[in-house]
């Protein structure tokens, strides 16, 4: 007997976090219609699946509703680095919101289950430490990080009114820092700038005194946790934490890729930005328990990997 493929749709599919999930969700023979209006993400990432029967890729903006067919939705459409969501704030603010709520009324409509890809920036620039499900954040709501911050916060409230009202089969991961393979170059994110300015010899720009913290997580690491948060019981929506627990200073990030790279690069100190969080470290004890989830890639492992992608 012939098993029915599921038709799975991953709004900003060509990104960096979509392109690496189009590409495990063929790998399970799923079909897949990636999403994306390619502000961020780029044709490039998701070139090598273009010739796989299973998979579609549609030119779209999610702040306008979407007629397709399919039996799961994975919410991934936002610009999530600083440089790319402050260039548009309103428009970052209506991605998120406008977004979830198209998305959420195509999963009603279809009866589909839909997991909404959050964001650790949701604990603001936590008092709290390690950051757990339950703490509700300290954030700015008037700030130049507020349109992806409240943003991301506005979604997860709708989620959960379309769940409580509607009974709908949602997920919400909070997702924190994650690298690898694919990531923009010029996304102004910490690990991607060190890497391209320690690859070109460059001065290594570090903002405040470098002592702040950062927790990084693989990309296939972090893609494992959404595959099992999506396949996780109905009873279990999260919101859920998927990053790795292992917190580095960003000064201890510059000085390994520097190594590792082999570059004559020095460290040069530059003012810290409005409400940059100090501290940012997943407790994962949630992710554990119920999805029996935990990364297994360290940040010596998985920076070579990101480092030749970069040197290509």
């Amino acid at each position: 007997m012939q098993t029915i493929s599921k038709r799975i749709l991953v709004t900003g599919g060509a990104g960096f976090l979509g392109s690496h999930l189009c590409e495990a969700l063929l790998g399970r023979g799923y079909e897949v219609l990636c999403v994306d209006n390619f502000f961020t993400g780029t044709r490039a990432n998701v070139a090598h699946l273009l010739d796989n029967k299973g998979f579609e890729l549609m030119r779209h903006d999610v702040t306008f509703p979407l007629y397709v067919e399919v039996d799961e939705i994975y919410n991934l459409a936002c610009p999530a680095s600083p440089i790319h969501y402050q260039h548009d704030p309103v428009q970052t603010t209506k991605t998120s919101v406008h977004g979830a709520i198209n998305m959420l009324g195509l999963a009603k409509r279809l009866r589909a289950k839909i997991l909404q890809a959050s964001t650790s920036e949701i604990y603001g620039d936590p008092t709290v430490h390690p950051q757990r499900e339950d703490y509700w954040g300290h954030v700015n709501p008037i700030g130049l990080r507020s349109c992806y911050d409240e943003g991301k916060r506005c979604a997860e409230t709708l989620f959960f009114d379309y769940y409580r009202q509607h009974g709908m089969r949602i997920k919400v991961a909070r997702i924190f820092n994650t690298y690898g393979p694919r990531m923009h170059p010029n996304d102004g994110r910490v690990v991607s700038n060190f890497v391209v300015q320690a690859l070109r010899n460059e001065p290594i720009t570090i903002y405040g005194d470098g002592s702040q913290t950062r927790s990084f997580c693989y990309v296939g690491d972090l893609i494992d946790g959404l595959l099992k948060l999506m396949e996780s019981p109905d009873d279990f929506t999260g919101p859920v934490n998927l990053g790795n627990p292992d917190e580095f200073s960003i000064l201890e990030l510059a000085q390994k890729v520097i190594a590792l790279t082999g570059s004559r690069s020095k460290i040069v100190r530059r003012p810290l930005p409005e409400d940059d969080p100090k501290q940012r470290q997943p407790d994962i004890s949630l992710a554990r328990e119920r999805l029996r989830w935990a990364p297994r890639v360290s940040l010596e492992e998985g920076l070579p990997h990101t480092i030749a992608y970069f040197r290509e």
